[in-house]
């Protein structure tokens, strides 16, 4: 093989390597990307969802002019609940809350006493609108229902207090994390073999007995 074959070989070679470290890197960087979302910490309802069956997050209508909230969704061993429970939304939105005509009763009541329903009804196709323009979290309950758990919370805006989320104990390993190991282990395995065999034979593989 000729000094330009050889040479030839050598870029080429130096060509791969750059580019497996490249791929390795790229790999770094999704799960780089994929450890910083989701990250922060929940919205901080202060113990006013405890012991509220249909409670589990808070459901995101940013985006949205209006709102739907059922009254009478089953919850809480009944229809003792609202559907959503927790919802959040840009100032300006109007919550629209609509009764199932299920579990008795029902009426909206603002913890502070900002805003009301009035007396408790239970015919199905009752609506009660509300917009919200201060920023905050804005609780409220059913009033006969209160102590069955029929708690709701309209979430408004960004500004809103939050808290951290404790994780598992010890360090978690990210899948992503993982491959990157395994995928990173693998290619340089491949370059110090390729590397090796240049190496050893000086390129000219047509001499390989």
């Amino acid at each position: 093989m000729t000094d330009d074959s050889v040479e030839l070989s050598r870029r080429a070679l130096l060509r791969a390597s750059g580019a497996a470290a490249g791929g390795t890197a790229a790999i770094g960087g999704v799960g780089s990307a994929a450890a910083q979302e989701g990250g922060g910490g929940q919205i901080d309802y202060s113990g006013w969802f405890s012991g509220v069956s249909n409670f589990s997050s808070t459901e995101d209508h940013r985006g949205e002019d209006e709102v739907t909230v059922e009254v009478g969704v089953e919850a809480n061993q009944g229809y003792f609940g609202f559907g959503p429970a927790a919802v959040w939304v840009d100032p300006d939105t109007t919550v629209t809350w609509e009764w199932t005509g299920r579990g008795n009763a029902h009426n909206v009541v603002a913890e502070d006493d900002s805003f009301t329903s009035g007396s408790a009804v239970a015919e199905a196709g009752t609506t009660y609108e509300r917009t919200f323009s201060e920023a905050g979290i804005h609780k409220y309950y059913c009033q006969p229902h209160e102590l069955n758990g029929m708690k709701g919370a309209i979430v408004v805006g960004d500004d809103v207090p939050t808290v951290e989320v404790e994780g598992p104990s010890g360090p978690v390993v990210p899948e992503s994390a993982k491959l990157f190991g395994v995928t990173s282990g693998f290619v340089m395995t491949a370059v110090l073999g390729l590397a090796y065999f240049f190496m050893k034979y000086g390129g000219d593989y047509g001499d390989v007995e």
